[in-house]
């Protein structure tokens, strides 16, 4: 494999020479810019991220790490990131953490390695924090998407979780339902929390006292959740909910096949809304009424302030922003 120093031997300069000619450097002589670009195509070479680094102290490499790559959410949402990257003039490096601490902290010490010059993370967890620490460390700026971190200082972007499950919620009160169920993502997972706030807030709201029975917590991964919809059904009938909200994409359409093996009809016998709005699966979309987070958005505008911070045009401060779902309603929750 041909290398920057072949390079530099063919063109009778040093690699630090042809490192500045690649970043364009005003301090190479017009001569010695057209012997190296001549070397450069004679020997075919392509030249790699740290050789073009040397001068620049910038790669042009991003990267996105998401919590599960097969949720329709966090892919549109790196389509935004890598759409705006590419109109930078950045290319994006993706990491999967499998919604796991110790394959995200993996990822961030290849990133580290590798010299990325930014990174956006979608943390798998409170403990996060440990990781994304690494990259402050090494000054790297970075920016959380959908999910916060404690005790650190940076940009984020997140969807409006608490105007969001009011919604919801508000939707499912005007259809006649008084005992609904939340069936969440993980405590240790700073959006579930917020949801789970909301929900308690927005039932007090409409004057509807909390049952903690009706209060699940899962993950945020495809699961079976027949176990729970079971023991929900298994309530006394006064307790037993008529509607369930699903506090993700995953949850909502999985909710719906476990009321279905049960033969528990939907909206019939019990009523379904979700966060977030899974991609077109047969017989369930467009059936579930969904509040549908603008993941491209985020992704686009999470990139954009990670490439500001990088070019210097960032405010100091840290910047939040909070973007508003919509409220799509579908057949899964129509009037009893």
């Amino acid at each position: 494999m041909v290398t920057i120093y072949d390079v530099a031997k063919q063109a009778g300069v040093s690699p630090m020479t042809v490192s500045r000619v690649m970043n364009n450097s005003p301090r190479i002589s017009e001569t010695t810019r057209k012997r190296v670009e001549e070397a450069i195509r004679e020997l075919d070479y392509i030249p790699n991220k740290q050789a073009r680094s040397l001068i620049s102290k910038e790669t042009k490499l991003v990267s996105i790490i998401v919590p599960d790559i097969s949720n329709p959410f966090f892919t549109n949402m790196t389509r935004g990131a890598e759409d705006k990257a590419m109109q930078s003039g950045y290319q994006l490096l993706l990491g999967n953490s499998d919604e796991t601490i110790e394959k995200e902290s993996k990822y961030i010490d290849l990133l580290l390695s590798t010299g990325v010059d930014g990174v956006i993370v979608i943390p798998a967890q409170d403990r996060s924090l440990l990781n994304v620490r690494k990259l402050a460390k090494r000054k790297i700026p970075f920016v959380l998407v959908d999910r916060t971190l404690d005790g650190i200082d940076t940009d984020v972007v997140q969807g409006d979780n608490r105007n969001t499950i009011f919604q919801l919620v508000e939707h499912l009160v005007k259809q006649g339902h008084r005992t609904i169920t939340l069936i969440n993502g993980p405590s240790s997972v700073s959006n579930a929390r917020e949801r789970l706030e909301a929900f308690e807030q927005a039932l007090k709201l409409h004057g509807i006292p909390g049952q903690p029975q009706l209060i699940w917590e899962t993950h945020f991964r495809q699961d079976n959740l027949e176990d729970i919809v079971s023991r929900l059904m298994s309530l006394a009938p006064d307790e037993r909910p008529t509607a369930v909200l699903a506090a993700n994409n995953f949850i909502g359409v999985n909710t719906i096949r476990a009321l279905r093996q049960l033969r528990i009809r939907v909206p019939e016998d019990m009523a379904v809304v979700c966060f977030d709005d899974p991609e077109p699966i047969p017989d369930y979309n467009p059936f579930l009424t969904v509040a549908a987070q603008p993941a491209y958005d985020m992704g686009f505008m999470a990139m954009q302030l990670l490439i500001e911070r990088l070019e210097g045009t960032a405010p100091a401060a840290s910047r939040r922003l909070v973007l508003p779902s919509e409220l799509i309603v579908r057949k899964s929750s129509s009037g009893r």
